[in-house]
């Protein structure tokens, strides 16, 4: 312990000697690698060394081999130092370079667009004056070299143009610096300009090559000219060539000029208009159909400006509305409008920029326009733009109406509702239909359903609805603004535009805070409306109208389509007519709770078929499990059977619907056609010839429409049957002419199962319950915030969201009058096979179930041996115990075997000779 505590002390003398004297560390450390056999001198401890090296530390051997791998250090170069230094000074320039331009490019980041596109016009300005003055004068030096070389060399003899085209590009990013959109089509068409008439020029100058010099290239079209033309003269010669390449010059100037080529006539006979060659033609003026007072009315205020802090509110008017649209969407969002372009003399889009931005995304977004629209689109003038700016300057002076009112607020939100059409005078089918054998039948005239009276229009409930809506915006600081509304017969719905990065969400989550603000409990927030950049609200209105089914059937549109599955069912929020072909859906599930208007929808469908089409067009089956709601229809004409009120003969009467489907395509795979309307058209034309020997009589087969008013009784009473023939007649029957239409008040999963929403796309949802409900119907929700009466969500086949709309309503008269009519023209024919099909079905019980088979075999067994027991039936029926137990149960309520006896055989209570009557009353045969 003490010779290691030496030998470290003695290291550590050694190791600072060397310190105190002359030579460095690093020079001695040098010495022994250039010279390892040469001792150090004067070092008393390093003679030493070798003796401690001996030692068991094993320290020494590590140092040496430490020193080993340490590489000599080249001798110092006198040129090194100048490299250094010159390597040094370069990357620092070029740092500094960086350092600027990346500084430049952060400071161009940071400017305004507008400034940035105004750099980028005037960079174009000042190429274009470098340009000119080298091609259109004798400029010397590397510029003029420059230009001679890019510009002559590439244009050949029209580089005389490009400073011009170069100096209109910038010009036109001065004058329209909010258009890019039409950037890439011009410079799609200059491309095209440019190579087919370079390649022209090209070849009227002798099509030079790169054999015959540069200067013979430069002195005809230049590079891109040979580079047009060459190949299609080495490939078809110049006879081909310069069409092809015309064609491409004036391709290239349609696209310039945005011209379709249907439209040139127009735009020549245009240009001649202008140009003062062709007379203008004359154009009468239009009768205005709106009250000219409204447009010179000073407006009221209508909503605070927005992106403020809750406080006063700020008058907001539509003049207004058109300098904040202009600031915000520039003129990117104007769309044109031909008739004021040419009335005022102006560009057509700077005209119809004021009535864009009045209306605030709402016709940018597809609408029609209104008659206030078409105004604004119509008068608005420069001098009307110079009084907006005019009024934007005074905003600060405006008078600061009440928070919340009727009257302060929402006078300048525009009516988006659709002008409904006009019903027809005539009906649609009212001439004598002559049918088979001698009957002549009447169709039911439009007279016997009343007319409604007149759309409602924009109200002041409308006003205050859209004033409490900014309110809450306001309140909540959420950057969203009502651009219109359209009003349906039931609710309003609104439209919101939201701001810049506003999230859609921040509308939704307001739904409980904009019921309380409107005092409604029924709000449906659309985030967003299909076909449009906006968020729909709809309210209900506190004024709704009824909407009479005569008037959905008056239309020019039901007048003038004759097939006979047409229905009406209602009008949308938009104010249109809703009509659905029962032909095309081609099942429909309609679903609600009771007072929600289902049956009013039935009615309308029944009402419908009955006054478009004659009983050889549609034959109906009906089933009524209530007893009350279709027994106002009983004896009409179209009736296959008489209306079906027992739950069990309704199952019997759908599966003769599954057997009439399966002798229908029978009949289509016979006689090789694919749909009912193709084969019904080959009988009529007499086309369909039937085999030698047969004497069948081929007629038109009829469509064949199953009204089910309430599913769920038909579920519980047989759940089975009735899924079964449903799915089967949803799977197959569109081709053969059969079409369901499902209703229930009961939407649960076990009465509208799985198989059955799968095979019936259309859906019709009215108010339900709950949201599981809305969910079983439309796979949404949506039905549950409905407000009853009629009010519903129209899902038809191959849409994505619903369409809200409040369906017809037919009263008792009319249907009581539609009813007496059909009768007065003839009486019903039915068909025995639906009613005979029905009495002769074997009444088999409940609780056999599928077992009918094995009973009858189990209870032959028992009989014929006069042995009961249940492990006989396991052995001779090869069924588990379970399965025997059960058969032998169900001999015993049935008074073939006597009860269990423990371990012993039961008695047969039925003779050999007695076992023809009892199988016959097992399979139900009994009442034969």
């Amino acid at each position: 312990m003490a010779s290691r505590t030496s030998g470290k002390a003695q290291g550590t003398a050694g190791a600072a000697k060397p310190r105190a004297g002359r030579t460095t560390g690093a020079a001695k450390k040098a010495a022994p690698a250039k010279s390892p056999a040469k001792p150090p001198a004067k070092n008393p401890s390093a003679k030493k060394a070798p003796a401690r090296k001996a030692a068991p530390g094993k320290r020494a051997p590590a140092r040496k081999t430490a020193a080993k791998k340490v590489p000599p250090r080249p001798a110092p170069s006198p040129t090194g130092g100048v490299y250094r230094l010159v390597r040094g000074a370069w990357l620092g320039l070029a740092h500094a370079v960086g350092a600027v331009f990346r500084g430049i490019g952060r400071g161009a980041k940071g400017l305004d667009p507008v400034h940035r596109k105004d750099g980028l016009a005037l960079l174009l300005l000042g190429i274009a004056l470098i340009v000119a003055v080298g091609t259109w004068s004798n400029l010397r030096g590397p510029v003029g070299d420059l230009v001679e070389l890019l510009v002559t060399g590439a244009f050949g003899r029209l580089d005389l143009l490009v400073p011009l085209l170069v100096g209109g590009i910038g010009v036109r990013l001065i004058l329209y610096p909010e258009r890019p959109e039409a950037n890439g089509r011009i410079v799609i068409g200059l491309s095209a300009l440019a190579l087919g008439v370079l390649g022209q020029v090209h070849i009227a100058c002798g099509s030079p090559g790169r054999g015959d010099g540069a200067d013979a290239v430069q002195d005809a079209g230049g590079l891109i000219g040979w580079a047009a033309s060459q190949p299609l003269v080495f490939m078809m010669g110049e006879v081909l060539a310069v069409p092809l390449l015309v064609l491409l010059t004036v391709f290239g100037l349609l696209v310039v000029t945005a011209t379709p080529v249907n439209a040139i006539p127009q735009r020549l006979r245009a240009l001649g208009v202008r140009l003062g060659i062709v007379e203008a033609p004359y154009e009468p003026a239009e009768v205005e159909e709106y009250d000219e007072d409204w447009r010179d009315a000073e407006p009221g205020p209508v909503r605070p400006a927005r992106r403020r802090a809750p406080g006063p509110a700020e008058p907001y008017d539509v003049d207004r509305a058109e300098a904040e649209v202009l600031e915000r969407r520039g003129r990117s969002a104007r769309r044109p409008s031909r008739r004021a372009g040419s009335e005022a003399g102006l560009d057509p889009v700077d005209v119809a920029a004021a009535a864009a931005a009045a209306l605030d995304g709402a016709v940018l977004n597809g609408m029609p326009p209104s008659p206030v629209v078409a105004d604004l689109t119509k008068d608005v003038t420069a001098e009307r733009n110079a009084a907006v700016a005019g009024e934007v300057a005074e905003k600060a002076t405006a008078p600061v109406p009440p928070a919340r009112g009727e009257d302060s607020r929402g006078g300048g939100v525009p009516d988006l509702t659709k002008p409904a059409p006009e019903p027809t005078d005539l009906p649609a089918r009212a001439e004598q239909l002559q049918l088979s054998g001698d009957i002549t039948y009447a169709l039911p005239s439009m007279e016997l359903l009343e007319r409604g009276g007149p759309g409602k229009t924009r109200s002041a409930a409308n006003d205050a609805v859209v004033a409490s809506l900014s309110n809450v915006f306001a309140e909540f600081k959420v950057d969203a603004a009502v651009t219109g509304f359209t009003r349906g017969p039931t609710v309003t719905r609104y439209e919101v535009e939201l701001g810049p990065a506003v999230k859609v969400e921040k509308i939704t989550a307001l739904a409980k805070n904009i019921a309380y603000a409107v005092a409604s409990p029924d709000v449906r927030i659309i985030s967003p409306i299909p076909g449009k950049s906006a968020v729909g609200i709809e309210i209900p209105n506190s004024d709704r109208e009824m909407v009479n089914l005569g008037d959905v059937l008056r239309l020019a549109d039901a007048a003038g389509d004759d097939h006979p599955m047409l229905v009406a069912l209602g009008k949308d929020v938009e104010g249109g007519y809703v009509m659905a072909n029962l032909a095309k859906m081609p099942h429909i599930l309609v679903a609600g709770a009771t007072g929600s208007g289902k049956s009013s929808c039935i009615n309308c469908l029944i009402t419908s078929v009955m006054i478009r089409a004659t009983p050889e067009d549609v034959r109906m089956v009906l089933v009524d499990p209530k007893r009350v709601e279709l027994t106002a229809y009983e004896g009409i004409p179209h009736l296959i059977t008489p209306i079906i009120t027992n739950p069990k003969k309704a199952a019997e009467a759908l599966q003769w619907v599954v057997r009439e489907m399966d002798l229908r395509y029978d009949d289509l795979a016979a006689f090789g056609f694919r749909h009912i309307d193709d084969f019904n058209e080959a009988i009529r034309a007499g086309k369909v010839q039937l085999p030698p020997g047969s004497e069948r009589e081929l007629s038109p087969y009829p469509y064949l429409l199953v009204i089910v008013d309430e599913l769920a009784d038909l579920m519980m009473v047989a759940p089975r049957d009735v899924e079964d023939a449903i799915v089967r007649i949803t799977q197959l029957a569109r081709a053969a002419g059969i079409h369901l239409v499902l209703a229930t008040q009961r939407p649960s999963v076990d009465v509208v199962t799985g198989l059955i929403k799968a095979n019936v796309p259309s859906r019709l949802a009215f108010a339900t319950s709950s949201l599981a409900d809305s969910r079983v119907i439309l796979d949404q929700p949506g039905a549950e915030k409905l407000i009853g009466k009629g009010d519903g969500l129209f899902l038809p086949m191959g849409a994505n969201k619903p369409v809200r709309m409040q369906g017809a309503f037919v009263t008792e008269h009319e249907v009581a009058a539609v009813v007496q009519h059909c009768k007065d023209q003839m009486t019903p024919v039915f068909r025995d096979d639906v009613t005979v099909g029905t009495k002769q079905k074997k009444e088999i019980d409940e609780e056999i179930g599928d077992d009918l088979d094995l009973l009858c075999q189990a209870a032959e067994l028992v009989v014929s041996t006069q042995f009961g027991s249940t492990s006989m039936l396991q052995r001779k029926l090869r069924v588990g115990f379970a399965k025997a137990g059960r058969l032998m149960d169900l001999m015993e309520s049935r008074n073939i075997v006597g009860p269990s006896e423990g371990s012993k055989a039961r008695d047969v209570l039925v003779k050999p000779d007695e076992l023809d009557g009892v199988l016959a009353v097992i399979r139900g045969e009994s009442g034969e």
